[in-house]
């Protein structure tokens, strides 16, 4: 940490004239994947693997606000549906350098069997197992292949091996060791690479209902505004986190930095060849036919549904006459969006609140959807690539101990404490912990342009994820999926809000 410390503090001395723009989840932010659900990408992470700092892990997530309890069908993933990781390791802002495709292939074990799956009563035994005879009660079975496109060359990586994807946890009655299911759905593929796929607890972390309405963020978490106190306090809400007690999808894949550089070599954190550009997206075929009472027909080529680089551009940046097209073209077309960055409404939103932003037309609002500094450091005027919305990272800095992870992540280098940086932290691509929510409001309102001038503590005082589950530290990095019987939401007035007395959360 300390070698590359120099090397991030010069880059931020770069930078410092050019904030980014604003980002967060993606949960049913468009119209196209509102009206989509098993399309839409909810969240897409990129980091250095905390537990081996050799190795990228990227974690795809997708469909919002599962509800545990939601049976009988629950949440499979859709075979209809084409999931990609995307990679752009030469700067050109294509992210077609390096692909990672999965597809995921239903089967029905039970047909007689009215729900998904069943254990523990009759003469069916508890689902203790993804295959054999402990799955018998796994009605709803999926398994998923995965493929890496680079260079025109597909390549499986499956390995032959049969990759069961880890269903949503029915219960205790019929899942009574569901970690066990969990653990059995990661897989080593060889060669250094891992995977693991399923339902498991939503990461994201949000008073999304005071954010949606019109920013009003409770006065007790400091209507908008934190204390110094709150702010500083990583392990603890003060709001209540809209996104507990809800699960979501998640594809994870763990791969050797080489197999993502551009010249297969690790880099370090000075040079522009350790910076990579990625993106996940969601496709469908072209053409649906729909032949009731038989199942609907799929054709034609892949077209794209959705898309996520940074998190929350086309959620609170992107208008909504131009959210579908964004959601459905590439990132190297992201020029045609300049304006939204240009004049966030969201700038204009702080500002009418009496928060000090930056005047004028925002252009220092662009650098990040570009390859510049703190990110790449290396990165010269004939490297920054065209505009496009693609999650950076600098595979040459390594991962902050888990200990140590901070939620404000590369904000956290803008302070005076040397022991408190990050610099492994969003927008230096992004892991579960980091609270984009207040990372993303802070950089719209200024805050590395001059974090003085612009360096109020915007946040929605929610810091941690509010399941109380806190944060997985090895692969896969998610948390099992919550309980269908015995998982509950947090909200106002209900236990949630470990930084109020009795850990209840405000209304107000």
């Amino acid at each position: 940490m300390n070698k590359i410390k120099p090397i991030v503090a010069l880059a931020l001395t770069a930078f410092l004239a050019t904030p980014s723009s604003l980002f967060a989840a993606s949960h049913r932010e468009a119209p196209i994947t509102a009206l989509d659900r098993p399309a839409d990408i909810t969240d897409w992470y990129t980091f250095v693997s905390y537990d081996n700092p050799g190795k990228v892990t990227m974690i795809l997530n997708v469909d919002p606000l599962l509800e545990p309890s939601n049976g009988p069908n629950y949440f499979p993933f859709d075979p209809n549906i084409l999931y990609e990781m995307h990679v752009d390791n030469n700067r050109d802002g294509r992210a077609e350098d390096v692909v990672f495709q999965f597809r995921f292939r239903t089967e029905y074990r039970l047909p007689g069997v009215f729900t998904a799956a069943v254990g523990g009563i009759a003469r069916i035994p508890p689902v203790t197992a993804l295959d054999g005879p402990d799955s018998v009660g796994l009605n709803l079975r999926q398994t998923y292949s995965v493929t890496m496109v680079k260079n025109g060359v597909r390549t499986d990586l499956s390995g032959g091996q049969a990759l069961f994807a880890v269903p949503t946890n029915v219960g205790p009655r019929t899942m009574p060791d569901y970690n066990a299911l969990y653990s059995q759905g990661i897989y080593d593929l060889g060669g250094g690479v891992r995977v693991f796929a399923g339902t498991v607890n939503d990461p994201f972390a949000i008073d999304l209902g005071a954010a949606f309405d019109s920013l009003n963020f409770r006065v007790a978490a400091g209507g908008g505004v934190l204390s110094a106190a709150v702010d500083a306090d990583d392990h603890n809400n003060y709001a209540p986190d809209a996104v507990a007690g809800f699960n979501v999808n998640s594809i994870v894949l763990e791969v050797p930095t080489t197999m993502l550089t551009v010249d297969g070599n690790p880099h370090s954190a000075g040079e522009k060849e350790a910076v990579i550009g990625t993106y996940g997206s969601t496709s469908r075929r072209r053409l649906t036919v729909r032949r009731s009472p038989h199942p609907s027909s799929n054709s034609g080529p892949f077209q794209q549904v959705q898309r996520m680089g940074n998190p929350l551009i086309n959620e609170l940046i992107i208008g909504i006459g131009s959210k579908d097209r964004w959601s459905m073209d590439d990132p190297e077309n992201d020029g045609q969006f300049a304006g939204f960055f240009l004049h966030p409404l969201l700038a204009d939103i702080f500002a009418s609140f009496g928060i000090p932003v930056p005047s004028g037309a925002r252009t220092d609002l662009l650098p990040l959807v570009q390859y510049t500094a703190p990110v790449c450091p290396g990165c010269g005027p004939g490297d920054t690539g065209v505009i496009a919305d693609l999650l950076r990272v600098n595979t040459g800095i390594p991962p902050t101990a888990v200990a140590g992870q901070k939620r404000l992540g590369f904000l956290t280098l803008l302070d005076s404490d040397p022991t408190n940086d990050d610099p492994a932290g969003f927008p230096n691509g992004r892991r579960p912990i980091d609270d984009v929510t207040d990372i993303a409001a802070r950089a719209v309102a200024g805050i590395l342009k001059d974090p003085v001038a612009f360096g109020t503590r915007i946040g929605d005082g929610v810091n941690t994820d509010g399941d109380g589950v806190g944060f997985r530290a090895t692969f896969p990095y998610v948390q099992p999926a919550l309980s269908g019987r015995d998982s509950h939401h947090v909200g106002p007035t209900q236990v949630g809000c470990s930084g109020h007395p009795d850990g209840i959360c405000p209304v107000m």
